[in-house]
């Protein structure tokens, strides 16, 4: 007799990726899904709440497994360093798993999507532990300033974090290659704006996005 496998938010989320890869669409209720995947339902609520939430922890769970593996493989990087490679193992980890992915999103503009209010709050909570250089202005500022300053930084970081993804989403270049680049470019022009020397690196990002157009073609 097969032993049952244990219940767990993995577990669930696994079941539900490949229904979703399956059917392309959500199960029509907790019900139907849990009897398909031999649990009660009641069972599934005590890992979420519905669907949604579900949809919500995926993506805040390939975060989290891509900073573990960053985490664990970096000793001592600055936070320009860790950054990227955070962003590069997330883009790796979101491609491998991208249909699902997509299917969760679809065509919707990501600033307005409930489902990614996990990754939000767990990104924070990375950015806010990187230790980022800081201008000589702000080393002498009061706390209010530099709480407006790291408050003003987060919701740039953010902001960054939806435009790669809304430009990964709409890459058709071999192995997603656009994607790295505009990560890259991106972030080395971010760190080159703390670190005063702005100009050339923005007039190199605007050939690039002019280029582009936020249209990968």
């Amino acid at each position: 007799m097969k032993k049952k496998t244990p219940l767990s938010h993995e577990y669930i989320m696994l079941q539900y990726s490949d229904y979703l890869l399956n059917h392309g669409e959500r199960p029509k209720n907790v019900f139907l899904f849990a009897k398909e995947n031999k649990f009660e339902e009641k069972e599934f609520y005590h890992y979420f709440a519905g669907f949604e939430q579900l949809e919500n922890e995926m993506l805040k769970h390939f975060f989290e497994k891509s900073l573990e593996l960053v985490e664990s493989g970096t000793q001592c990087v600055s936070a320009k360093e860790k950054l990227l490679n955070v962003y590069f193992v997330f883009f790796e980890n979101l491609t491998m798993n991208r249909s699902v992915v997509l299917q969760i999103v679809g065509e919707t503009k990501w600033q307005h999507l409930k489902v990614l209010d996990g990754l939000r709050i767990r990104f924070s909570a990375f950015v806010n532990s990187l230790a980022f250089p800081e201008p000589e202005i702000m080393k002498n500022a009061g706390q209010r300033m530099q709480e407006m300053n790291e408050k003003s930084r987060l919701g740039l970081l953010w902001l960054h974090l939806l435009s790669v993804l809304e430009f990964w989403k709409r890459d058709i270049s071999p192995d997603f290659e656009k994607t790295d680049l505009f990560i890259e470019k991106t972030i080395d022009t971010g760190f080159e704006l703390l670190e005063n020397e702005p100009l050339r690196k923005l007039v190199d990002l605007g050939k690039f996005l002019w280029k582009e157009k936020f249209k990968v073609v």
